[in-house]
């Protein structure tokens, strides 16, 4: 079997100069097939409020559904790093209650690290969430959970001022003890600078080639999630299409008479069923 892909190993693939694969997953066969096929890390992310549950953004998504998806996914995983994303208000309240939900989020989801968005507003957060022996992702750039203070979903960073506050917030995570950063939809040369300022792994999502790994949800990659597709998404698939056509076969083969065949079906010895009638 693959040795399990952990902390140390992120820390091992920047120091080796080797790239890190991160995809989500939000239920046991998706995990199972992610794991199988060898990714490093699977990010178990509030985004499945979106592609998962129908909400419009991820701020609707609660601890509790952000367990239920991590238990499956973790039953399912044998070597990649499962990542637990903290929802939207788990953190925001008290350094106390970020430890409490980043230790359910271990303890009763059965994920190895937790991840946060935010900069130089949640440091004690991440600080004390360390201290509770909780291996920690950081998130900054375009943070979903602010989608309302961005006013959408916009490249983040392009000014000197946005550029250095994100370089800023960085270094400041790294101090206070994150693993990792992921870096969402900054402009390719920033998220450059930032990677080789760092002494930490970034993983890039629209964030270019220079990051220490990458991140892309899984139904984007896929070609399942079709409501919006970002820029920064290649599609390796195109399982919308796929889905939608052997749906439409089976429900034809149904009316024709098709589906189900004799191999499809189980026998009984004539005798019993005469003596029903």
């Amino acid at each position: 079997m693959a040795k399990k892909f952990t902390v140390s190993s992120f820390q091992k693939a920047k120091k080796d100069g080797e790239k890190i694969s991160m995809l989500t997953a939000y239920d046991y066969s998706t995990a199972k097939l992610l794991d199988e096929a060898g990714v490093d890390s699977l990010l178990v992310g509030d985004s499945l409020g979106m592609v998962m549950l129908g909400y419009e953004n991820t701020l609707q998504v609660t601890v509790d559904d952000m367990i239920h998806h991590i238990k499956a996914v973790s039953r399912g995983v044998k070597r990649a790093m499962v990542v637990g994303d903290m929802p939207f208000l788990s953190y925001h309240v008290s350094v106390e209650e970020s430890v409490r939900n980043a230790g359910r989020l271990i303890q009763e989801g059965g994920a190895h690290v937790v991840k946060l968005e935010g900069g130089r507003d949640v440091i004690d957060q991440v600080k004390g969430i360390v201290k509770a022996q909780i291996p920690v992702i950081g998130h900054l750039g375009l943070t979903p959970q602010s989608i309302n203070m961005f006013g959408g979903f916009k490249v983040q960073g392009k000014s000197e001022e946005a550029a250095k506050k994100i370089l800023e917030d960085a270094l400041l995570l790294q101090e206070a003890g994150v693993f990792s950063i992921v870096l969402e939809c900054v402009p390719e040369k920033l998220a450059k600078l930032i990677s080789e300022k760092l002494e930490i792994p970034t993983i890039g999502i629209g964030a270019g080639k220079y990051c220490d790994g990458q991140v892309l949800v899984t139904q984007d990659l896929l070609g399942m999630y079709t409501d919006f597709t970002p820029k920064f998404v290649k599609k390796y698939a195109n399982l919308n299409e796929s889905i939608v056509e052997a749906t439409k076969s089976y429900i034809e083969e149904i009316n024709t008479g098709a589906f189900p065949r004799e191999e499809h079906t189980f026998k009984i010895d004539d005798e019993v069923i005469k003596k029903l009638y």
